[in-house]
């Protein structure tokens, strides 16, 4: 292990002495525990500069898993109750074949830290080290173990120092770098993560890692020098920094802080993004759709005089009909032809007995006679 962490020693020796070098020519004491604590942190700025294309596939990663965690939970549903190894084994292949179809890693988020961890120990090796580093050497080696920061020395821990400047110090950096993670954690909750993602799997995970690393800190902290907290504080300060900045310039799609961000475009006449660009989209697809449409036209009321008048006038053909139907059989009665359509077929059986007996009647009459 120390083997493998003497190639990172020599660079973050490298870094510092550059970051050292720097602040001595423009008038900063040599000796001086602030040239020193500057040093790291110009080895923080360093480090999270070439970290910057991890960090941007880290976000990648993290809307990737919030945007599949509905499909995740299909899958998990799918084979819910299921503890035999085939189904696993399926269950694990299906998971697999939606991060691969998505082109999610759910492993990219942690490359930061993981990356961060062995630079981490190899500053831890280089401020408690006896000996020499690359372009450390032995003069800037004593000078480093020996400069102090409001009384406490730069290499000296919590456990193993008496001094109270060194445990009020150690307390100090502990609780700063648990607010910054704090604030961190939480801004990434309430801001960046949709309504609809806040009860997945990845939601519960942010939400115990806001209360479990400050307890990290408080029981590690104390086993590690001032230099090492500081740099542990520029780390998370800048991780705090740079995710304001992503929440604000580049939120999660559907998150309250990309409606923020589409609220401060639309004020200053810009195109909106992300969710906010399709729901305007389809507001105007809507409003589009009402205008083409034809206008709805209302009836107009009337008054009882008007439906009573239009009501009259309707009733009166119908009554001249009524009279020409009954006046048909009158005619036909006179022997007039009778008008078609009209004339009833019991008017046309009256007309036929009448005939019938017309020229029965003085048949009869003859037969009397003879």
């Amino acid at each position: 292990m120390l083997q493998i962490l003497r190639p990172l020693e020599y660079v973050v020796a490298w870094i510092m002495v550059a970051w050292h070098s720097l602040f001595t020519s423009i008038g900063l004491s040599p000796t001086s525990g602030w040239t020193w604590a500057l040093s790291i942190v110009g080895l923080v700025i360093v480090i999270r500069i070439v970290l910057i294309p991890l960090f941007v596939k880290q976000i990648k990663a993290s809307r990737g898993l919030q945007l599949i965690q509905p499909e995740l939970r299909k899958i998990q549903a799918k084979y819910k109750g299921k503890t035999d190894p085939d189904s696993r084994q399926k269950m694990t292949q299906e998971t697999m074949a939606l991060y691969k179809e998505t082109g999610t890693n759910p492993f990219a988020s942690c490359l930061p830290i993981l990356l961060q961890a062995p630079i981490f120990f190899a500053l831890f090796r280089v401020l408690n080290g006896d000996f020499a580093i690359g372009p450390l050497t032995d003069t800037l080696r004593e000078q480093l173990n020996n400069s102090t920061l409001f009384g406490s020395a730069l290499s000296a821990t919590f456990l193993r120092s008496d001094d109270l400047s060194t445990k009020i110090l150690t307390v100090v950096l502990i609780i700063l770098m648990s607010a910054a993670t704090f604030m961190t954690q939480r801004q990434l909750m309430m801001k960046n993560m949709p309504a609809a993602a806040l009860d997945n799997p990845f939601a519960q995970q942010q939400k115990i890692l806001l209360y479990v690393l400050p307890l990290v800190f408080a029981v590690s902290g104390v086993n590690f020098p001032i230099g090492v907290l500081l740099y542990w504080l520029t780390t998370n300060v800048w991780s705090m920094g740079q995710q304001f900045y992503v929440i604000r310039r580049m939120p999660a799609p559907g998150s309250p802080a990309e409606k923020a961000l589409n609220e401060r475009r639309a004020k200053r006449g810009k195109p909106l993004l992300g969710m906010g660009a399709v729901e305007a989209e389809e507001a105007k697809a809507r409003e589009e759709a009402a205008a083409a449409a034809p206008p709805r036209v209302q009836p107009k009321k009337q008054t009882k005089s008007q439906r009573a008048k239009q009501g009259s006038g309707t009733a009166a053909p119908k009554s001249d009909d009524s009279a020409s139907a009954a006046s048909a059989p009158e005619t036909a009665q006179e022997g007039h032809a009778p008008v078609p359509g009209t004339q009833p077929k019991s008017g046309r059986k009256k007309n036929g007995k009448q005939q019938a007996s017309k020229t029965q009647g003085p048949a009869r009459g003859n037969v009397t006679e003879t």
